[in-house]
């Protein structure tokens, strides 16, 4: 089943994302399997996330990859809100 995860940390700016989305790239990590959408938006200093995936478990999966990467880029997600999808148009 598809899930919806919504991120809204308490602080991540633009610059942080970007050095984040580098770290990914450098790792060949920024276009994980399973992974259908991900959107960033919101001021350069409030920063948001959502992503859609195609189960809780690739998402879980990823997480062992992000996680230490956004350590690294000071970036502490918070929990991230996560919804089961019920409709999804391409």
């Amino acid at each position: 089943m598809a899930i919806a995860t919504y991120f809204h940390p308490k602080s991540l700016s633009a610059e942080q994302y970007d050095n984040a989305v580098k770290e990914l790239e450098a790792a060949d990590a920024a276009q994980p399997a399973g992974r259908i959408h991900h959107s960033c938006f919101g001021p350069d200093t409030d920063l948001m996330v959502y992503e859609v995936w195609e189960s809780q478990q690739a998402f879980e999966d990823y997480g062992t990859v992000l996680m230490p990467i956004l350590q690294k880029a000071g970036i502490d997600p918070g929990m991230p809100d996560v919804m089961p999808i019920h409709n999804l148009i391409g």
